[in-house]
């Protein structure tokens, strides 16, 4: 099971981030557990600068904006 966190202060953009995120790894039949960070903080610890953030297993892989969906799923595949 792979670990996505989506960081973000609960934006539309944030909460399509998370649905994205969960349709894709249905779609590629990977279990994920994705969890949304919202605390200010936990977010600039994370290194994101910009939200939406995304990190999969402890990794940053995305900051700023609405991800591409070719590119989310090469992260859950990953």
């Amino acid at each position: 099971m792979k670990t996505v966190k989506v960081y973000g202060p609960g934006c539309k953009r944030c909460e399509t981030t998370a649905e994205m995120v969960k349709q894709a790894a249905a779609t590629l039949g990977i279990e994920v557990e994705v969890e949304k960070v919202s605390d200010p903080k936990a977010i600039a610890l994370a290194g994101v600068m910009s939200t939406p953030g995304i990190s999969v297993d402890g990794k940053l892989v995305h900051a700023g904006g609405v991800p591409d969906p070719d590119r989310l799923a090469g992260w859950l595949n990953a």
